[in-house]
Formats: C-alpha cells, structure tokens, sequence
C-alpha cells in the first residue's frame, strides 16, 4: 500500500464578536484541494478563546441556545475568576474554548467530508469582540 498523502491548508475567519462564523465551505475548499479521496481531516485554531464545533446548520436557534447555555454556565464577569486582564470575558472565553475544544476530525469520502445532513463546522467566538482567528486543515490518506 502506498505511504498515506498529507496536505495542509491555512485560512483566516473575521469574526464579528462572540458568535459562529461558519466555515464549512473553508474546510471542504482545502479538503479538495488535498486531493485526498479517503482519509480523516484535522481542523485545528491555535487560539485560546474560541473553538470549533460541529453542529447543526439548518437552524440557527441551536446555536442561540448554546449560546444561552453557556452564558449560564460560563457568565461574564463571575467573580469566581481572577484572570481579567482583558476585561470581564477574558476568563469566560478561555474556560468556553476550553470546554468545547479547538480541533476537530471529520472523515473524508470520495474526496469530500463525510458530513451528515444537518452538520455543520463552525469557528465559536467567546470574546465580545471581533478577532481574527487562524485556522489549519490538515488532510491525511490516499
């Protein structure tokens, strides 16, 4: 069996400020581009105050409820943090990255994600205001 091919794609996500920025077209773009046809993609954001997320991309109230779940768990301002160098969402995004994660792998099929019908992959901003985030895909199989 031949070695496994690996390709790498790096793109830049303006965000408005906490909120989801879809980029599925993004990753699927690079997943072409690798010309892997079956394999697994890895996307990763090297930043401590957003994640990424696979969820549902029909209906935008999902998002708006987790949204408001996580303002429950995680609210601005708690005065349980002391790390608030960078204002009263400062700590509540780094703990929101952290409970949601910053990578992903999805499987690749056909030389496309193998996504179900309803999911889509998503950058979460947790900060209040607008960031650029990095993001890398990297592609692995044959």
């Amino acid at each position: 069996m031949p070695a496994p091919h690996v390709a790498q794609a790096r793109f830049t996500v303006h965000t408005r400020g906490r909120g989801f920025s879809e980029i599925t077209r993004d990753v699927a773009d690079a997943v072409a581009a690798s010309h892997v046809d079956t394999g697994i993609a890895n996307i990763f954001t090297a930043h401590t105050s957003c994640s990424l997320l696979l969820g549902e991309n029909a209906d935008p109230t999902v998002r708006e409820d987790l949204e408001r779940w996580f303002a429950r768990i995680v609210p601005d301002g708690d005065p349980i943090f002391r790390h608030d160098a960078e204002g009263p969402d400062d700590m509540p995004a780094h703990v929101r990255s952290i409970l949601a994660g910053v990578s992903l792998d999805v499987p690749v099929h056909g030389g496309k994600l193998l996504l179900g019908t309803w999911q889509g992959i998503y950058l979460w901003e947790h900060r209040l205001d607008p960031h650029q985030r990095k993001v890398c895909v990297t592609v692995l199989g044959h």
